[in-house]
């Protein structure tokens, strides 16, 4: 598949490491873009801060509105990073006090475990993982924090607590507007990531000099990052960009461990999708042996292309808003793993589940 002009300058912007040969890519990339169609095409896949770094490192001509916008947009991810970064700190010091063991996943440990700072990737909320068994007790910790959730809305505790059990999360917002996904698993469907949670392996990651959040072990993070991909088909680039950079520096040998232990912890494909798209768009070291063995499963090679064109494709539009966009996410999804039992929890949850957990959030609601 030929890449549009403007995707594969966006491509070229968030490889890692930086490069000269890298830095070339840019500058001819930048030579061939219609640059509104890239300013909004960035803001689809939320690279902003990535464009406007590799542009800037490679010194490419760029107009003057266009790299206005864009440094206004790197400014603003860097600002919001900052904010969530201490936000987090104060959730993570409250939940500690109450006792609740808790992991911050993607957001500011991700950015610095990627690409070693803060101002680069853009984050839209604070994702925080707990424990089934912990989750009343965080809904009352963020309460007082003076948060208040917005979905679902307007139910009481024991409706907040049937919806999130159900659907994975429930959302909360700050009285200065900072969201917060709450959730007592990471994927939507629990087949697909069945045995990394709140008590996973993890480690802590130093956001700022002696000052650190806890976030899952890399294998663990590796495993997740692949599954919140695949879940989506991939349609943002930002997520592949996330998980090539963390393992930027692996070698093969490296690479092949971490895929071997991703599909123990997420047995099926989205390990392999991710590895080929990662392989493909940003060079990372996918063995030749394991990517015979990943191209050998004609089910990979179709997630791979269709991953591919909900990325690559549809320019600024979002990945619903095109023609079959919904029944090819929900295809690639329903592929993930092989046999009846996911294809049927997966049918199962798309339809009943989550007006069932909405329904039961209401019903708690008004007979408190």
């Amino acid at each position: 598949m030929e890449l549009p002009a403007e995707f594969a300058l966006l491509v070229a912007c968030c490889r890692r490491p930086p490069s000269a040969e890298g830095d070339e890519a840019v500058r001819r990339a930048a030579a061939a873009v219609d640059w509104p169609l890239l300013l909004a095409t960035a803001a689809r896949h939320r690279v902003e801060g990535l464009v406007h770094d590799g542009l800037r490192r490679a010194g490419a001509a760029v107009p003057a509105e266009a790299a206005g916008r864009l440094a206004a947009e790197a400014s603003a991810i860097a600002r919001e990073n900052l904010l969530y970064a201490a936000e987090a700190l104060r959730l993570s010091e409250r939940l500690e006090r109450a006792g609740v063991a808790h992991l911050f996943v993607k957001g500011v440990t991700l950015a610095i475990l990627a690409y070693a700072r803060l101002g680069l990737k853009r984050s839209s909320d604070i994702d925080l993982l707990v424990a089934p068994e912990d989750y009343a007790a965080a809904c009352a910790a963020l309460d007082a924090a003076g948060y208040h959730c917005f979905h679902p809305a307007g139910a009481a505790l024991d409706g907040i607590l049937r919806y999130a059990a159900a659907a994975k999360d429930s959302a909360w917002r700050s009285g200065a507007g900072i969201k917060v996904e709450l959730h007592q698993r990471l994927t939507e469907n629990p087949m697909l990531l069945p045995a990394v949670g709140a008590r996973s392996p993890a480690q802590r990651v130093e956001i700022a000099p002696g000052v650190s959040l806890p976030t899952l072990a890399r294998e663990q993070l590796f495993a997740y990052l692949c599954c919140h991909g695949a879940f989506t088909a991939w349609s943002r680039l930002k997520w592949l960009a996330d998980l090539a950079a963390l393992v930027a520096g692996e070698e093969e040998a490296g690479i092949e461990r971490l895929y071997r232990s991703a599909i123990i912890l997420s047995p099926g494909r989205a390990a392999g999708q991710a590895l080929l798209l990662a392989h493909r768009l940003f060079g990372t070291r996918v063995g030749p042996a394991l990517e015979a063995e990943l191209r050998a499963d004609r089910v990979t090679l179709y997630l791979e292309r269709t991953a591919l064109g909900t990325m690559a494709g549809g320019g600024p539009r979002e990945l619903n808003q095109r023609r079959f966009g919904a029944a090819r996410l929900n295809l690639s999804v329903l592929m993930l793993q092989p046999g009846w039992r996911y294809k049927a929890a997966e049918i199962g949850r798309k339809l009943p589940s989550v007006p069932r957990a909405l329904r039961a959030a209401v019903g708690g609601r008004r007979a408190s």
